[in-house]
């Protein structure tokens, strides 16, 4: 049975890309958890994501396949078509990241980007008890929270429509074979 599963399957999301995710979803919880209550913990969580962040910008130019940006940017007029789409149910199935998919990697990236760098910029000198800083860092917190959110429902409506487990396409690289509907590329 699982040869039969394999062979059904084909390999999309490298390792590193796997790890990545987990990892980020890791120092975000940590991070979040850690908040206001241990310092230490929540500044290495910190500086966990913004080195894994780092990491992500050099493989979504150099890396495999689906884990080049170049592969999942697309244009807002695609992603408007996407989206109108799914509120039509007719969007088709992508191999790598749907349109949606690839906005929301940009806009985590962005947002976890931007809150690793005014949670650092909060420990040095020149900006220590700086208000608004603190404000902004805080407020991007809740923002990649709802960020968060939004992801997994995608990937539960995504999963759902197209009769994927996506988590656990996350976790094994592999997702189910393309059908000539399908979008490989």
């Amino acid at each position: 049975m699982a040869a039969t599963v394999k062979a059904g399957t084909v390999k999309v999301w490298d390792p590193l890309v796997r790890v990545f995710h987990w990892c980020l979803v890791a120092s975000f919880a940590i991070a979040w958890l850690s908040a206001d209550e241990w310092d230490d913990l929540h500044i290495w969580a910190g500086y966990a994501a913004a080195a894994l962040i780092a990491f992500r910008l050099v493989w979504g130019l150099m890396g495999t396949r689906y884990a080049r940006f170049a592969q999942f940017v697309r244009s807002p007029g695609t992603v408007a078509a996407y989206l109108r789409d799914i509120l039509t149910g007719r969007e088709r199935r992508y191999l790598g990241h749907n349109p949606a998919g690839g906005l929301m990697i940009l806009a985590l990236i962005g947002c976890m980007a931007a809150l690793c760098l005014t949670g650092w910029l909060y420990t040095t000198d020149a900006f220590w008890g700086v208000e608004w800083v603190e404000e902004t860092h805080e407020v991007l917190a809740n923002a990649l929270l709802a960020l968060v959110g939004l992801h997994v429902a995608g990937v539960i409506i995504a999963g759902l429509r197209h009769r994927e487990n996506l988590v656990r396409a996350m976790v094994t690289g592999r997702k189910r074979a393309p059908e000539p509907q399908d979008v490989v590329a």
